[in-house]
């Protein structure tokens, strides 16, 4: 797809969703991270069960330090995969306690080093948390955006890489956001409602084959 057709299609979803926003819930950098970190293979709407009675209890990383994984693995049980997650949260905040005096930091570089912290994690912390240009690729970008024709890579790294290169910088936020809500309300990943998607009209790559 060249660039002229991806801005078409992103203004096509605009219209579509033109509410679309993080539907985490989270209010600093440090919810932002705990809640994304919990978010692998889970909905946002568990997580943010989840988190409401959590956040509370322990709203930073000094506070969740003090817990153990065992502690913490009840707590977080229904957004699954939960004794690795408990085990990254908790090292984590470890790490921003003894690194950064709690401070969530704000580079790519920095963040990935955090146990737990892959690019699409680190992506969506720079995005939701500190207001950067991001298009982070989680399991709905990665396949809407090679279902539809804008990347056809691999790997959601490289998936990431050709996004970053077909798409305006400016949109790069508001994109990721839309080909998410997109892949939740429309363009399922058994069943996708291509009967009713404004992109089958010349856009979209599947409809085209």
């Amino acid at each position: 797809m060249d660039a002229a057709r991806a801005e078409l299609v992103m203004a096509e979803l605009q219209k579509l969703y033109p509410e679309a926003r993080p539907e985490l819930h989270f209010a600093n950098p440090y919810e932002t991270l705990i809640a994304t970190i919990l978010s692998a293979q889970c909905t946002d709407k568990r997580v943010n069960m989840v988190t409401a009675r959590l956040f509370p209890q322990y709203p930073d990383a000094f506070a969740m330090s003090k817990l153990t994984p065992e502690e913490l693995e009840p707590m977080i049980r229904e957004c699954g995969l939960y004794h690795n997650k408990a085990k990254n949260i908790i090292a984590a905040s470890h790490a921003l306690v003894e690194q950064y005096n709690g401070v969530v930091p704000n580079t790519r570089a920095e963040l990935m080093k955090l146990p737990g912290v892959g690019q699409k994690t680190a992506g969506v912390v720079l995005l939701a948390a500190f207001g950067d240009d991001q298009i982070p690729v989680d399991t709905h970008v990665f396949r809407v955006s090679r279902r539809i024709g804008l990347a056809d890579a691999n790997t959601p790294e490289k998936v990431e890489a050709q996004l970053r290169e077909i798409l305006p910088r400016d949109i790069w936020s508001l994109g990721h956001h839309l080909i998410i809500w997109h892949g939740r309300r429309c363009c399922h990943a058994r069943k996708p409602e291509c009967e009713r998607c404004p992109l089958n009209d010349g856009l979209c790559e599947k409809h085209m084959e």
